[in-house]
């Protein structure tokens, strides 16, 4: 049993990134449906503070162009957080450049999917798009499991992995050592649903790590562009999206072209320089 342990922890412990930034947010004092405004508290061994006061600064004097060069700068030097790639689409979407305040967002998001404040903005900004997303053809129980999936960010699930596995051998170790049947059978029960519980946080943890390490998503970046039959100029018109529009890469292995697919099922070819990975 002890061997088990390990084993689950170790491989646990791959899930969880080995460092993640501090995040602290709050509420702008103006108008409560406004985008969040940027309030960052890191570690002394990361991104130093007099640059993020700085940014910050910028942003709140209404200097938005200035705030978004020096968060850009940011997360291109001295690496990505949650909350940088926040505050950066705070500032896009002040500017009113929608299609990057939403590839910010998503970018936050897919860090830290159980922060309310992300899922918010990322909210507010879709309502400036023309596509809106399509989620009749979205099974309810895909739904349902994906909401679950999105309570906790893959540390959060990493940890409730190792605390169930844990909670599951010291059921294990009652039923074997209970001299009461009452108590044993309570072990025993215990023990199958910590299993359960187990193996659905593990598989959350997994999925998330996969979705941080392997994106297949991008958001369009040109006002509006036409989707092609082929990877070519030459292909028949299929139909248009728009600016913002999130979609799904299912081949990137051409050099202009990449093919894509909506949430609606329908596919199609598009130039790589209309979209920007998430």
């Amino acid at each position: 049993m002890k061997q088990i342990f390990i084993l689950i922890a170790v491989i646990v412990y791959g899930l969880v990134p080995a460092k993640t930034f501090g995040q602290t947010l709050s509420q702008e004092q103006s108008d409560s449906t406004a985008v969040q405004s940027p309030a960052l508290s890191f570690g002394s061994d990361s991104i130093p503070a007099l640059t993020i006061e700085a940014a910050d600064s910028a942003y709140i004097h209404g200097d938005y162009v200035t705030a978004a060069a020096m968060y850009e700068e940011i997360i291109a030097t001295q690496g990505v957080s949650a909350a940088l790639y926040m505050n950066l689409g705070n500032a896009y979407f002040k500017m009113n450049e929608t299609a990057k305040s939403i590839l910010n967002y998503e970018r936050a998001y897919k860090l830290d999917p159980s922060d309310s404040d992300i899922r918010f903005n990322l909210g507010l900004a879709r309502t400036r798009i023309v596509d809106k997303e399509n989620t009749d053809n979205q099974f309810f129980i895909a739904v349902w499991i994906n909401h679950i999936a999105t309570i906790m960010n893959v540390n959060g699930w990493g940890i409730t992995t190792v605390v169930l596995f844990a909670l599951m051998a010291l059921a294990i170790g009652i039923y074997f050592f209970a001299k009461r049947i009452w108590l044993k059978k309570t072990a025993f029960s215990v023990g199958v649903l910590c299993l359960f519980l187990t193996i659905m946080a593990f598989c959350f943890a997994s999925t998330q790590k996969k979705k941080l390490l392997y994106s297949n998503t991008a958001i369009i970046m040109s006002p509006s562009i036409t989707v092609k039959s082929t990877p070519n100029d030459n292909g028949t018109d299929l139909f248009i999206i728009h600016e913002g529009r999130k979609i799904q890469v299912l081949d990137a292995s051409m050099k202009d072209w990449v093919e894509i697919k909506l949430d609606d099922g329908n596919e199609g070819w598009i130039p790589v320089s209309s979209v920007e990975m998430i």
